[in-house]
Order: structure tokens, then C-alpha cells, then sequence
């Protein structure tokens, strides 16, 4: 049987969910914001199923609170103006600083609660630690362990960022689902051949254009598990 972490890690997942949020993806502006929220959905789910994971704390937009309460999750409501660093920051106040806290990113569609314990136990034996995305230059996944201070330096290079703030690597560890980060076609396409979730499923089948989704739909032929 794999190791898994203790119960004790606090989870914060900003969800901005717009489609502004993944320009990347050669999609209509309606159908990047259903995958944007699907991936997000997606994402919380996940992390909700870890063993290791005592609470998920979502950061988004107000209208956004019932899918992520729904799910299990805790809501904070975006800080104004909305940005990646502001909801983090919020996120990280509104946990308990003695215990592990780590922020995932909310585009991990394939992410499995088993994958997230992998890396977590991982990271359990560093102060603190980070993922790198798929592309190996920004990330995924920060760690820090109790009483720990956060240094979140999110954006294009950030791993290199967050490796000088003493963040110690642990792609050594990370199932390829805890880095397969969703930002162009061709990463969807990626993610599929893991297994997607079931609400970015849903947000495929409906895409305007039937010839893309049925690209990435294509790849997955198999329900997500826990691993």
C-alpha cells in the first residue's frame, strides 16, 4: 500500500474561472469559462477525496460560493480588486498557521486524491516544497509545513521564484497528474489520456465546436479513480 500523509493538510485552491483565466486555450470566450469553472470543479473534488487533506479552502467569486460549498469545500469570497496573489493570500490567512498548509492551482483536471497524497507525503519531510507544471518553468503545488511561512510567487517562471525562496523541489515525487496544468488544447489533450474528471467530461461535450471536443474526449476512454 502507498504512504499517506497524515489528515492534517489545509488546501487552498484560488478559482478565478473566467475565461480571461485561460486565454491560452484557441477556444470561444463562453466555452473557456465552462472549462476554466469544470477544470476548477474538478480540481476541488479531488483534493476533497485525499486521506491526507483535513480542509479545502476555495477562493472565488461570489456567485461561485454554492458549486464549491456544495462540493464540501470552505468559500471565501474574492478579495477586490480580484487577483491571483489577493485570493491566495486571503486563502492562507483563513487557515490554521500550526498545521501544513499547501495552495494547488485549480486547473488540474485529472488530479486524483491519491496522486495529491503521493506528493504530500513528500512533502511532509521538507519545510517547504514545490511542483512544477507540466512545462517545468511555473507551478502547481506549494507546500510548507507547520508554522512555516507561505512566500507565494505565482506567474510565468515561477518555479525558479519559489526554488530561490527556499522552496525545496519535489517533481521527484509528483504523479504527472499533480503537474498536468490545463492551459492550452494540447495540454487538454494530455490530461485526457490520464482520465479527466467528470465535470470537465460534461464541459467538453457541450464545447460550440464539435470537431475540438470531441479531440480531448477522444483520449479518454476511462473514469478518473483515486489514482
Amino acid at each position: 500500500m502507498p504512504a499517506v500523509p497524515e489528515p492534517a493538510w489545509q488546501v487552498v485552491v484560488p478559482v478565478r474561472g473566467t475565461a480571461p483565466s485561460k486565454s491560452r486555450l484557441a477556444l470561444p470566450d463562453e466555452d473557456r469559462e465552462r472549462l476554466a469553472r469544470a477544470f476548477a470543479r474538478d480540481t476541488v473534488r479531488a483534493v476533497l477525496r485525499a486521506e491526507g487533506v483535513t480542509e479545502v479552502v476555495v477562493v472565488t467569486a461570489e456567485a461561485a460560493r454554492d458549486v464549491f460549498e456544495g462540493l464540501g469545500a470552505r468559500v471565501i469570497t474574492d478579495p477586490q480588486p480580484p487577483s491571483l496573489s489577493g485570493a491566495i493570500a486571503a486563502g492562507l490567512g483563513a487557515c490554521e498557521p500550526s498545521a501544513p498548509r499547501a495552495v494547488l492551482l485549480g486547473d488540474l483536471p485529472a488530479l486524483t486524491g491519491a496522486a495529491l497524497d503521493v506528493v504530500l507525503v513528500a512533502a511532509a519531510e521538507v519545510d517547504r516544497g514545490v511542483v512544477p507544471d507540466a512545462e517545468g518553468t511555473g507551478t502547481t503545488l506549494l507546500t510548507a509545513g507547520p508554522g512555516i511561512a507561505h512566500a507565494p510567487a505565482f506567474g510565468a517562471g515561477s518555479r525558479a521564484r519559489h526554488l530561490a525562496a527556499g522552496y525545496a523541489p519535489l517533481e521527484s515525487s509528483a504523479p504527472t497528474r499533480v503537474r498536468a496544468d490545463v492551459d492550452t488544447l494540447e495540454d487538454l489533450a494530455r490530461a485526457a489520456d490520464l482520465g479527466l474528471g467528470p465535470a470537465t467530461r460534461r464541459a467538453l461535450a457541450a464545447l460550440a465546436d464539435p470537431a475540438v471536443a470531441a479531440t480531448p474526449v477522444s483520449h479518454d476512454a476511462r473514469t478518473v479513480g483515486r489514482s
